[in-house]
């Protein structure tokens, strides 16, 4: 070795080593799996995933997806993760699995609790089979914020012991715990994300399986009166759609999270339900001629049907806009259903530590670019 060079040390050659390794992997081209790849949030994360030069198969029956959210430069397989040997053979060579398909929905699964226990704990357990047998890197799976049901303070820390409310909220409990196992058992990487209330373009309008954002949009667009569910008083925290879709991705390449880790993707701010319809028709008066000009601005008022509870009535206050829209008969409220929790507003902390995830579109912003469009 010529006089006044020294050797490079190993520290530094094995730095270099693994800096290699992750830039190849980043700018690899990955195969992926999308179970629910037709669905709502399914259908925008394979867009993103293609969009990046990955290889995507997604893996849906179609019983609440659409052809027509199907990206055509993915893989389309139609089957039900229910039947492990129809599913397997597409995991050979996945690098990561994504598993967003489920019965998303509370009351339906209240109504018949035996298809969400079969889609959401068996059907996670054969994606979990089939993603260990093909030695998948890691999976991704899509939990449920209403698994913590009704806690006794807030934010809802990923801590806090579950509260189920539903079969549905249950269900999904129950598929982290599998993937938590898993992890244990058999040495394969997972991460559970607790989204809170999704909404956004292409969210489900009409159904059992409809989303309250979907629903109220869709009744306004028919001019029909927008229906709030009891008082209206119960509290979401909503989060964009393309929000989830980061968060999803930021996972698969985080190597932060512990096998079996659980984390909360939320917004962190909560609304009530009549807040929610009072911005709903504030944009929609807004964008729209044909809607009149505000002519109350009460505070205070409580219409006869809302009254469920002496308590909660004397305690409400309401928007101007939701004033003006119940005097116009454009809102009427309906008898409050089981299972729903009162509040959710989920503590992001975690997200943002172990996956530099932050949320960064306001419910305001959403709702104004859902109903401009």
């Amino acid at each position: 070795m010529a006089r006044g060079l020294s050797r490079p040390s190993i520290i530094n050659t094995r730095t270099a080593r693994n800096f290699i390794y992750k830039l190849m992997e980043k700018n690899k081209t990955l195969k992926l799996i999308v179970t629910g790849g037709a669905g709502f949030i399914g259908s925008h994360l394979t867009d993103k995933l293609i969009e990046a030069g990955h290889d995507v198969i997604i893996i849906d029956n179609l019983s609440t997806g659409k052809k027509s959210q199907i990206n055509k430069k993915a893989k389309f397989v139609k089957a039900d993760i229910r039947e492990l040997t129809k599913i397997k053979p597409h995991f050979k060579g996945v690098d990561y699995v994504f598993h967003l398909a489920a019965l998303a929905r509370i009351q339906p699964s209240i109504i018949n609790p035996v298809p969400p226990f079969e889609v959401n704990v068996q059907g996670t357990l054969n994606v979990l089979i089939a993603s260990r047998d093909s030695k998948v890197k890691k999976v991704i799976y899509s939990a449920s914020s209403s698994s913590y049901g009704d806690q006794k303070s807030l934010p809802l820390k990923e801590s806090m012991m579950p509260g189920f409310k539903s079969p549905y909220s249950l269900t999904k409990y129950v598929g982290e715990e599998i993937c938590n196992l898993f992890s244990k058992l058999y040495g394969i990487k997972t991460v559970s994300l607790r989204y809170f209330n999704v909404y956004g373009p292409r969210q489900l309008t009409t159904g059992a399986y409809a989303t309250v954002i979907g629903i109220f949009l869709k009744q306004l667009s028919q001019k029909r009166p927008i229906t709030i569910v009891g008082d209206g008083t119960i509290e979401r925290d909503f989060t964009h759609v393309s929000d989830v879709v980061k968060a999803n991705i930021l996972a698969m390449k985080s190597g932060k999270s512990k096998n079996g880790e659980v984390i909360n993707i939320g917004a962190g701010k909560k609304y009530s339900i009549n807040k929610l319809a009072s911005i709903i028709l504030d944009f929609s008066k807004t964008v729209s001629s044909k809607e009149t000009e505000l002519q109350a601005r009460l505070t205070g008022y409580v219409p006869p049907s809302y009254i469920h509870n002496k308590q909660t009535a004397s305690a409400t206050r309401l928007d101007p806009v939701l004033v003006t829209a119940i005097k116009e008969k454009k809102v009427v409220f309906i008898a409050p259903r089981p299972g729903e929790t009162r509040q959710t507003l989920a503590d992001h902390s975690k997200a943002k530590k172990l996956l530099g995830w932050e949320p960064t579109i306001t419910l305001e912003r959403g709702l104004k670019d859902l109903i401009n469009k």
